[in-house]
């Protein structure tokens, strides 16, 4: 079985640690423990991790968040990769810091790199996991607020967090979608 998980975020040095870039920074998680690295291939950097007979391609879209869904769906149709195996990660304003929520599909909710992947594949019908970055935010300014780093209590909070999502990737691959949902979904 073949997985694309796709954690959504900015290259360059000035978003590396932007909330924004918390797709980058669960795949970072993934990696990191398991001694894996990024190649630089088309549309993205990609490594491949392998947990119990399961094949997971990891893809941080080098096309900016705008524009996911090119590299979402150049590596879905490249790996022939059905779309109930992939899996997006991606920062959410609506909910708390920290809090994540796993869904087996939905609309966009206002994220555009999620909004691109859906006209780019053409469904909204596939698996994404929403990492709050809350709403600490004044009117007008949500760019600047999505774009900024995280605070200090936010970034010590921010290694347990990360781990908590490499787990359900795992499980996503391994005991799927709804058995996932319903294990991590009801932690606080």
């Amino acid at each position: 079985m073949k997985y694309l998980i796709a954690g959504l975020g900015n290259i360059g040095a000035e978003y590396k640690n932007t909330r924004h870039n918390v797709g980058f920074k669960i795949l970072d998680a993934l990696t990191k423990a398991s001694n894996i690295v990024f190649e630089d291939k088309r549309y993205g950097f990609l490594a491949e991790f392998r947990f119990k007979g399961r094949i997971f391609l990891l893809l941080k879209p080098s096309t900016y968040m705008n524009l996911s869904g090119k590299a979402v769906s150049y590596w879905l149709k490249k790996e022939n990769i059905p779309v109930e195996n992939l899996f997006v990660c991606v920062d959410d304003l609506a909910l708390p810091f920290g809090s994540i929520r796993i869904r087996g599909k939905g609309s966009d909710g206002g994220h555009n790199g999620l909004k691109n992947i859906t006209e780019a594949i053409g469904t909204n019908d596939y698996a994404r996991l929403r990492f709050g970055i809350g709403d600490n935010f004044h009117k007008g300014l949500q760019v600047d607020y999505v774009l900024s780093e995280w605070t200090r209590e936010e970034e010590n909070q921010l290694p347990e967090k990360l781990d908590t999502c490499a787990e359900i990737i795992k499980s996503f691959g391994t005991i799927g979608l709804e058995n996932t949902m319903n294990l991590y979904n009801k932690r606080k």
